[in-house]
């Protein structure tokens, strides 16, 4: 039976740079939020954010993820909708991916929102990402080009990582990049000890 390792951590945690080097090992791994990007495109999900948020956030008969990204992370109440409008969707198309690789004995589902979603319920180990909250504020400025108010207001959408960290089974502290690779072969040693 395939074991499901997810993989969290908040905006700038580096969770990104973790996935891609598991990856990097011949481990698959899925991308929740790059497969929710393209959920968010099919017709029927476009017609049903459409319908939930209005037509604003629709340009040329696909999602303007910036507009609807600038409301939704206001409001935890739009938050919650436009999650229930696609969590369920990503749910699904996670599970046809799992068949997929039925052969492996794990596979890694990276999400940022592991635990709101719920996500973290149906993994057998999870994995947390942190890193201290300066160096992920900035992280994030420099990747998305934004001001700090933004990510505050994305951050503080997630959990904590105290949070996090007490209903996890292995914890990366990503700091430099070389030490955070030595964290993840560690880990990949253990999960690969325990495949019973």
């Amino acid at each position: 039976m395939t074991k499901i390792i997810g993989l969290t951590g908040g905006i700038g945690s580096g969770k990104t740079l973790v996935a891609n080097y598991i990856k990097s090992k011949g481990i698959p791994v899925y991308i929740a939020d790059e497969n929710a990007k393209k959920i968010m495109n099919l017709p029927s999900v476009v017609e049903a954010i459409k319908n939930t948020f209005g037509h604003e956030v629709i340009e040329d008969k696909v999602v303007n993820r910036q507009k609807l990204s600038e409301l939704v992370f206001q409001s935890p109440e739009k938050l919650k909708k436009l999650n229930a409008i696609i969590h369920p969707i990503v749910k699904q198309d996670f599970d046809n991916w799992v068949k997929q690789h039925h052969n492996y004995p794990f596979v890694v589902k990276e999400a940022a929102i592991l635990f709101e979603s719920g996500s973290h319920h149906f993994c057998d180990l999870i994995i947390t990402v942190t890193a201290p909250l300066a160096i992920r504020i900035q992280r994030v400025i420099d990747r998305d080009h934004t001001t700090e108010e933004q990510v505050l207001a994305r951050i503080k959408n997630q959990w904590d990582d105290e949070k996090k960290i007490a209903l996890s089974h292995f914890v990366i502290q990503n700091i430099t990049i070389e030490d955070t690779k030595n964290q993840v072969d560690d880990i990949l040693k253990t999960l690969k000890n325990n495949q019973n």
